[in-house]
């Protein structure tokens, strides 16, 4: 009996996809392992592609006006640094002004259960004391916390520095990344692998365009409900709103926490349940009316997918990865959508305005 034949063609059929399935995973694990390890490096290229696929339509606007394409690159991520920097400005402005006032509210609520309950647990000035018996007692080691943090500090700022540079060439030499991508391609496989980058941008294109405009409307509403409630820190709430927004369903749902504890601690139950109405009226808007119009042209996931892709982000790297993982998983269905649109059914697939070669 030929050795083929000693198992069943069903059990044949099982195991070769078992080892599909294993070559995969270890390439796939070899290559977060080497993102992970290379991070400094890997990190600024993927957080120019977002910007990169938030910002084109800028850039394009610039160079149909008959900007100069490094000028138009160059006020493009200035553009950037304009954003970014506001945003920050605006969360610190606003810590500061109202930081004093949320931690007093929390004191306040903090001595309101200590003396509901009659305990001592609570007693803020014990706490005090054993903060400081505790500086003392690891000093050194907070110490060498600050030169630690001092220097992921350090790294952070030089991968935004780098990020924003690749940013700019990304805007600038698109056509010469695409030529070179074409040149890259075995044989004539050019035009598949040119078509199955165009999706994947286009992908987080969508996303990140579509989630910054859901961003600025639940921000936008928020903000003006807790200003209404008379809410402390209202403007910070609204940007930790806008910025969590970024990672969909965990980050609305931590935001949204904040504002109503914060509620709950300097306005008192009633407002607190207010705030929550606040909260819970603009996350169905988004889920039922903004979502599905805003994103209905984007590669669409289902909620369960963007929460495991999310989660494996966040094993992978942190608050970070949680931030790039909708969007790198937006990319890696619209290859796979170009994928089974090429060879899957037969037809040429159809070229979107989004995916379409540029004049």
């Amino acid at each position: 009996m030929p050795a083929t034949e000693l198992l069943p063609r069903p059990a044949r059929r099982v195991a070769a996809w078992c080892a599909v399935a294993l070559l995969v995973t270890g390439v796939a694990w070899v290559g977060i392992r080497l993102c992970v390890e290379l991070r400094t490096a890997v990190v600024p290229v993927l957080l120019a592609l977002l910007g990169t696929a938030l910002l084109r339509p800028v850039f394009l606007a610039l160079r149909k006006a008959r900007v100069q394409q490094s000028l138009a690159a160059g006020l493009t991520c200035a553009l950037i640094l304009v954003v970014v920097g506001g945003a920050g400005y605006i969360v610190v402005a606003a810590l500061i002004d109202t930081g004093d006032q949320i931690v007093a509210s929390v004191k306040q609520a903090a001595q309101d259960l200590s003396d509901r309950f009659g305990t001592g647990a609570l007693d803020l000035d014990h706490l005090a004391d054993n903060a400081q018996d505790l500086l003392k007692k690891y000093g050194s080691d907070a110490a060498s916390g600050v030169i630690s943090g001092l220097s992921v500090a350090g790294e952070i700022a030089a991968m935004a520095v780098l990020a924003l540079l690749l940013c700019f060439f990304f805007l600038r030499d698109a056509r010469r990344f695409r030529i070179a991508l074409r040149q890259a391609a075995p044989g004539a496989t050019g035009d598949t692998l040119e078509a199955i980058a165009r999706r994947a941008f286009a992908a987080i294109s969508g996303f990140m365009r579509g989630t910054t405009v859901i961003a600025l409307i639940d921000a936008t509403c928020i903000g003006i409900g807790l200003l209404i409630l008379q809410v402390p820190g209202a403007v910070g709430l609204a940007a930790l709103v806008f910025v969590g927004a970024y990672i969909p369903y965990l980050g609305a749902f931590i935001s949204g926490a904040v504002a109503i504890l914060v509620a709950l601690a300097d306005r008192g139950f009633v407002i607190a349940l207010w705030a929550l109405g606040v909260v819970l009226a603009v996350q169905v808007l988004e889920g039922h009316v903004l979502q599905p119009m805003i994103q209905s042209r984007t590669v669409q996931m289902h909620p369960a997918v963007v929460l495991v892709a999310i989660t494996s982000g966040a094993s992978v790297a942190g608050i970070l990865g949680m931030l790039l993982a909708v969007p790198l998983t937006a990319a890696a269905f619209g290859i796979v959508n170009e994928l089974r649109e090429r060879y899957g059914s037969g037809g040429s697939p159809a070229v979107s305005r989004e995916t379409a070669p540029e004049a």
